[in-house]
C-alpha cells in the first residue's frame, strides 16, 4: 500500500475579524469533510478580541465583559480566556487527523515544537513547560494553543505574539495562568521580522513537524 504524502495548503488571509476567521474555518471543515479541499493551515491576524472556550469558569477574564477593553466571543476550542490582536501570528490548521496519528495529545506537542523550531531561527530558545499547554521562554509565555475537532477534523490551533502591544494580555489572566508574563519575538530576540515573514517560516516548521504524525 502506498504511503500516504500530505498536501498541506497554505493560505494567508491577513487582518480579519474573529467572527469571519470562524466562519471560513468552519466552511474549509465541511469542505475537508466532503474531501472538497486538501488539508490547508490559514495564517491570519485578527483585530482585537478576547476569546474564551466554553467553560463554566470564566474567572480568567477577571472582569465582566462590558468591562474589558475589547469584545469577548467565546468559541468552541479548549482553554481559558486569550487576546487576539495585531502583531499577533495566528494559524488555524484545517487537517483530517484520520491520516495522522488520531491522539490530540500528540497533536498538541506537534504543534509546540514547529513554533520552538520557528523561534530558534531567530536565536530564540523556547520550550515546554511541564502540565501546560503552550510555548515559554524562561517563565514568559510566547505562544498559546487551543484546537478543536469535528469528526477528526482540526479547527483552532495557535497564536504566537510577533510585535505588537501586550497590554490587553493585563486585563485578564492569560490561559488561567496567574502571574503569566506574556512576550513576543520582538522582545526575545534582536532580529525583527514582519507577521506574515514570520508566518512563512512557521508554516515550514509545521509542515515538517507533521511528517512525524503520519499513520503507519
Amino acid at each position: 500500500m502506498e504511503k500516504f504524502s500530505p498536501v498541506i495548503e497554505e493560505k494567508w488571509l491577513g487582518r480579519i475579524s474573529y467572527s469571519e476567521g470562524l466562519e471560513i474555518q468552519n466552511q474549509f471543515v465541511c469542505d475537508r469533510l466532503e474531501n472538497k479541499t486538501e488539508d490547508t493551515l490559514l495564517l491570519l491576524e485578527h483585530d482585537p478580541v478576547y476569546t474564551i472556550g466554553r467553560t463554566r469558569d470564566k474567572s480568567s477574564l477577571q472582569k465582566k465583559e462590558v468591562e474589558l477593553p475589547y469584545p469577548v466571543f467565546e468559541t468552541n476550542r479548549g482553554g481559558q480566556a486569550t487576546y487576539h490582536g495585531p502583531g499577533q501570528l495566528i494559524g488555524y490548521p484545517i487537517l483530517d487527523l484520520n491520516f495522522y496519528k488520531k491522539d490530540l495529545h500528540i497533536y498538541l506537542r506537534s504543534i509546540e515544537k514547529s513554533l520552538i523550531d520557528a523561534c530558534e531561527q531567530f536565536d530564540i530558545k523556547a520550550t515546554t513547560r511541564e502540565g501546560l499547554t503552550g510555548v515559554w521562554c524562561d517563565n514568559r509565555k510566547i505562544a498559546s494553543i487551543g484546537v478543536g475537532v469535528r469528526r477528526w477534523i482540526s479547527m483552532h490551533g495557535f497564536a504566537i505574539n510577533v510585535s505588537g502591544d501586550l497590554k490587553p494580555f493585563k486585563e485578564i489572566i492569560p490561559c488561567g495562568i496567574r502571574d503569566a508574563e506574556m512576550t513576543s519575538i520582538h522582545q526575545e530576540s534582536k532580529h525583527k521580522v514582519s507577521v506574515k515573514d514570520f508566518s512563512t517560516v512557521v508554516s515550514k516548521s509545521f509542515k515538517n513537524e507533521l511528517l512525524n504524525l503520519l499513520s503507519e
